[in-house]
């Protein structure tokens, strides 16, 4: 493609190598990274973007959209759009295109992979072998776990990964039950319209609704103390709908009985104090983090691009 007739597109923040690669074969791309002062760059050199690559990492503030006038698409990396503004896109008529579906499986395995690690114990009783104490204390000395074949499980949000999680959980022959703010039509799971409800009759709380303002710190210190001493909670949602200060005390307090957490309210910044707790399982947020995932959602953000500067339209359009 001739340089000279290939939009310009503006990449924020650091995208996966080959991503990288692929935008520069097809656009004339600018890393925002790259300028010393990103605010005074777009100033001068907004106009000339008509596309922008970015990540749920790092998203798309109202304060950049605005500093380019002429910007047409928004590519995201993800499905949590809860860092792009998506008001002000709207506002401008700015598609917004994002790679949902391709993760699904991932970030379900990934689920149950903290379920069932927290659950066991299985981190620290690997910690328990390495460090010699298996060999010291003797045989049944580490502690018992919980069951996860036949446990409740609820299911915070029942998108497109809700909906794989709870078929996840078939496989152990669950209870399962789920809490959104509208029934889902055409799902053979109970419905609690009470989060606290669900929390209460719950031995394991999966978090998996959208992120953004409407839920912020939905699960609070009312719904952890519902879970209660012998519940457990597993996020792979966002990290602002768990309100890490309430969950850090109910932990300390032994108010629920554990934590599989692959997100955080500040990443990668992650609360000290649960650092030392071997009740709590957790990850560098990775749910979607394998070659062929990752690699899916790389090629999606291309065709987005692609496809809407060739004829106007997304694959995968934000809601």
């Amino acid at each position: 493609m001739n340089t000279f007739e290939s939009p310009h597109v503006l990449q924020i923040g650091s995208l996966m190598p080959v991503l990288e690669k692929w935008l520069r074969e097809r656009y004339v791309v600018a890393t925002l990274d790259d300028a010393p002062d990103p605010a005074a760059f777009l100033a001068e050199q907004g106009a000339r973007f008509e596309g922008v690559a970015t990540s749920a990492n790092f998203g798309v503030s109202a304060e950049q959209i605005a500093a380019m006038p002429n910007l047409r698409i928004i590519s995201c990396f993800g499905v949590g759009v809860d860092r792009i503004d998506m008001e002000a896109a709207r506002a401008r008529g700015i598609a917004v295109g994002y790679t949902p579906d391709i993760l699904n499986d991932c970030v379900a395995d990934t689920a149950f992979a903290l379920l069932l690690g927290v659950a066991r114990a299985t981190p620290e009783a690997d910690r328990y072998v390495r460090a010699g104490k298996w060999v010291r204390s003797g045989p049944n000395s580490f502690h018992l776990g919980r069951k996860v074949s036949g446990a409740r499980l609820g299911i915070v949000g029942l998108g497109r990964i809700g909906r794989t999680i709870a078929r996840r959980a078939l496989g152990f022959e669950m209870d399962i039950r789920y809490h959104t703010r509208h029934v889902v039509v055409n799902v053979p799971w109970g419905y609690v319209p009470s989060l606290t409800d669900l929390a209460r009759w719950a031995d394991f709380l999966v978090v998996i609704t959208a992120g953004g303002p409407d839920t912020r710190h939905l699960i609070d210190a009312k719904v952890l103390a519902a879970l209660g001493p012998r519940g457990f909670l597993i996020n792979v949602s966002r990290g602002s709908v768990v309100d890490e200060e309430a969950l850090v005390h109910a932990l300390a307090e032994k108010k629920i009985a554990g934590a599989g957490l692959d997100v955080f309210e500040n990443e990668p910044r992650v609360p000290a104090e649960l650092l030392n707790m071997d009740n709590v399982v957790l990850l560098p947020h990775i749910a979607s983090a394998t070659e062929e995932t990752r690699q899916s959602m790389a090629q999606r953000v291309i065709a987005n691009l692609d496809l809407f500067f060739a004829e106007g339209r997304l694959i995968s359009q934000a809601p």
